[in-house]
């Protein structure tokens, strides 16, 4: 699986911001898909996935009622909805992909792409 993401930019506090990853591969809709981030000086962090069904949501607590993640199985397509953005919220995002839950949760997923850039300026 090859996973591109894309959206990032600079917004002002309380904006939003919707993130996009195109995936590659006829398995998509059998991996859980999901977003992590890295901020500078810090270590990669889960924020949110999705199981294949897009049933089942997961997000850290730093992210919850602000962020919304969904996937269209058809596009190969995961979004990250951003809204209420703040300053710590800036960092690089990934988009990455396993056949499991856990692996995205705890930074150990299979596949991840290159990031986009996310600033929240105060």
């Amino acid at each position: 699986v090859q996973l591109q993401a894309s959206g990032g930019g600079l917004v002002q506090a309380g904006g939003s911001l919707r993130l996009s990853c195109a995936a590659s591969g006829r398995t998509f809709r059998s991996y859980v898909m999901g977003w992590v981030r890295q901020a500078p000086g810090k270590e990669r962090e889960f924020v949110a996935a999705i199981t294949w069904s897009g049933r089942n949501l997961y997000y850290a607590d730093s992210v919850k009622g602000r962020f919304t993640i969904s996937r269209d199985n058809a596009k190969n397509t995961v979004y990250l909805q951003m809204s209420s953005l703040k300053p710590e919220d800036t960092a690089v995002y990934f988009c990455a992909a396993d056949p499991s839950l856990r692996p995205i949760m705890t930074n150990t997923m299979q596949y991840w792409g290159k990031g986009t850039q996310v600033t929240v300026s105060s």
